[in-house]
């Protein structure tokens, strides 16, 4: 195959911008399917992707284009992850392109996650085509997104295409620019064979298919490979490329990119990045590979059932021939039994494994509290890096604990800046820049540290900006800091399994901060039913530990005549609400419609419980009222320990 006529690029941009939709629109022009053939998502094989609408594994696709002139083209084509925890896929994908479609929402401009493609772009020297889609929208503004272009990510927005991918505007032009602007691969095809490993997956057939991108030489069938990270050996069975059906092909050469069957069987023998040879020609110098992908957020996967062990552990096995950026190791917990140390780049790359693990293996699975990795430095100047809470018991002579921190890039609608201002405040974040991006735009950067961003911040910066603001971040450090472990305990028993690891000042800001606004009033707390026992311990630990009135209630159960009486009150009350994320919707509307009225008359403070479970929400609200009610005390200048008055009471009873 003539290396002027190849091209290949991969497809990048914020999530939910569109990336997949023009995917299955090349494929329909190009003539890869048929109309008939067609479904939303084509590339996204998993169920789990359809569902959720985005793409979580990269794919890869030949087509073959004709333009005008009736010159034809071969297109090799992936469209790649939006979402931030599947960064790595994306770098893996660029590593076999010269080039790629940047595509922008034309109703929602640049975001975070498009900032941080195009850097990855940038450090890899692609070609960047901007694509502005969704042109067809009544808010869409492609002028506005050329200024972006220019003015944030310094593209030159002359070549930028106008497309609707959904209606199947501009997809011939987006292909001509792909002929015109993307170069075509550059590789000696006399040289020996020389291959990028850039994804595999097990099949149960088949064994290990491998992905490649041939950059130099050429790989015929029958050909003995060598894998030069691992130093394995096999014969080629079958080459070939997706578009997207397999078609199957007696050689690759160089510039293009196919898969690679060598009934290989092992679920070691390949390693992502690796560099594919001929065993009797080998290369001489291998190819950079890949920075390896560091996990940075860890969790406990324990089978239901014992008996599901050995199943839960080629599952993993598998997944993780599938995902480089995934990791397991063996662990024993006192209480669970036998089960895996799992790490993964974020939360909701965690959610994916562990829903494959149930659908796709059937094992019932109980899942720890995620935690962030952390540097244990000790005095003898080792470091230690932790990823599971239970074993710092097992380190001795500590010198200090460091913990990650990331930059967080959030972009968001001008209206919301206070909000999420205090928001960072609240975990810890330190602002390192603020820009306007256009009038009603806005880009800040805080360094965060992971652990306050892992679990709910996400959440919290979208309902804050009612889904508005994006985010991305990218690992800076590790940083001293002020860190203890907390045990739970079930009837008094350790549970070692849902240790976690927490920042003692959060606590003790949080806490005398709030105490300092509840000085000389009388507190009032409430919370869902579900969160009830968190509120009267709320109360009873104010009432004991700072010698003074304090009350609770319920919602629903808070009744209309309860509501009246604020209106008597002389804002010598204050009315702290706790929050969580999974209160009933009603509950949510009838807690905002009651802070409206309350805020009249009193004080109203709101409380928001941190964590993944329910158990650590709950643990999350104690642990802050326990700090509350000890500030409350100091603040009355009474000491907390005794309990004089009850003791008397007692007495007096008996």
């Amino acid at each position: 195959m003539n290396q002027h006529q190849i091209r290949n690029f991969s497809i990048i941009a914020h999530i939910d911008h569109g990336k997949s939709t023009l995917a299955d629109k090349l494929i329909l022009e190009t003539g890869g399917l048929q109309k008939r053939e067609m479904k939303d998502q084509v590339l996204d094989s998993m169920d789990l992707e359809r569902e959720r609408g985005i793409t979580i594994k990269a794919q890869t696709v030949r087509l073959q284009y004709r333009n005008d002139k009736g010159e034809k083209y071969t297109f090799n084509m992936i469209d790649t992850p939006g979402h931030v925890d599947f960064t790595y896929e994306v770098s893996r994908s660029l590593a076999a392109c010269e080039g790629v479609l940047l595509v922008v929402d034309a109703t929602q401009g640049i975001q975070a996650q498009t900032i941080a493609n195009v850097n990855l772009a940038a450090k890899n020297n692609l070609a960047i085509i901007p694509i502005i889609n969704k042109i067809d929208l009544p808010s869409a503004n492609a002028d506005s997104v050329k200024e972006q272009l220019e003015d944030i990510l310094q593209i030159e927005s002359d070549n930028a295409v106008l497309t609707s991918a959904k209606e199947g505007i501009g997809i011939r032009e987006a292909m001509e620019a792909v002929v015109k602007h993307i170069p075509h691969p550059i590789g000696d095809t006399e040289k020996p064979f020389k291959g990028l490993l850039f994804d595999s997956w097990y099949d149960p057939y088949r064994g290990v298919v491998v992905l490649i991108r041939v950059m130099e030489g050429s790989v015929q069938v029958g050909t003995r490979i060598h894998f030069m990270a691992n130093s394995t050996e096999f014969v080629v069975e079958e080459l070939g490329a997706f578009t997207p059906a397999p078609v199957r092909y007696q050689s690759l050469q160089a510039g293009e990119v196919g898969y690679l069957i060598a009934g290989i069987k092992q679920l070691d023998q390949t390693k992502i990045g690796d560099t594919v040879t001929d065993a009797s020609r080998p290369t001489e110098t291998p190819l950079p590979g890949y920075k390896e992908a560091k996990p940075m957020v860890f969790s406990g996967m324990y089978p239901i059932t014992g008996d599901q062990y050995e199943l839960l552990r080629d599952a993993l096995k598998k997944l993780k021939l599938n995902d480089a950026s995934f990791t397991y190791e063996p662990e024993t917990s006192q209480a669970l039994g036998f089960g895996f140390r799992c790490g993964f780049l974020g939360l909701l790359h965690m959610e994916i494994i562990r829903e494959r693990l149930e659908r796709e293996y059937s094992v019932d699975l109980l899942t720890t509290a995620p935690n962030v990795i952390y540097q244990i430095h000790s005095v003898d100047e080792s470091t230690i890096l932790l990823d599971n809470p239970s074993k710092l018991k097992e380190i001795r002579n500590i010198d200090h604990m460091e913990e990650p921190y990331v930059l967080g890039t959030i972009i968001l609608p001008e209206e919301f800046i206070g909000t999420i201002m205090a928001l960072a405040r609240e975990r810890r974040g330190v602002q390192t820049k603020m820009e306007y991006l256009n009038p009603k735009t806005v880009l800040l950067q805080y360094e965060l540290p992971f652990g306050e961003i892992v679990l709910d911040f996400y959440d919290q910066l979208k309902s804050s900006t009612k889904g508005y603001a994006s985010f991305d971040y990218e690992f800076l450090d590790f940083r001293t800091s002020n860190l203890a472990k907390l045990d739970i305990l079930l009837n008094g028993e350790l549970v070692d399994a849902l240790s976690v690891i927490v920042h003692k000042d959060k606590a003790y800001y949080q806490g005398r901060e709030l105490a300092k606004k509840l000085k000389e009033k009388i507190p009032i707390i409430y919370a869902s039913e579900a969160l009830g026992a968190i509120a009267f311990r709320w109360k009873t630990q104010i009432n004991e530990n700072a010698k003074m009135p304090a009350f609770y209630n319920v919602f629903s159960e808070m009744n209309h005549n309860e509501i009246a009486g604020y209106k008597g009150m002389d804002r010598k009350f204050a009315v702290v609400m706790i929050r969580d994320k999974h209160d009933n919707e009603r509950i949510k509307k009838r807690m905002d419609v009651c802070k409206e009225i309350m805020e009249v008359y009193a004080d109203v403070e709101e409380i928001h419980t941190e964590g993944e479970s329910l158990l650590a929400r709950m643990f999350s609200a104690i642990y802050l009222g326990d700090y509350v009610s000890y500030y409350m005390a100091l603040w009355n200048r009474v000491d907390p320990s005794p309990v004089d008055i009850i003791e008397g009471m007692k007495k007096k009873l008996m």
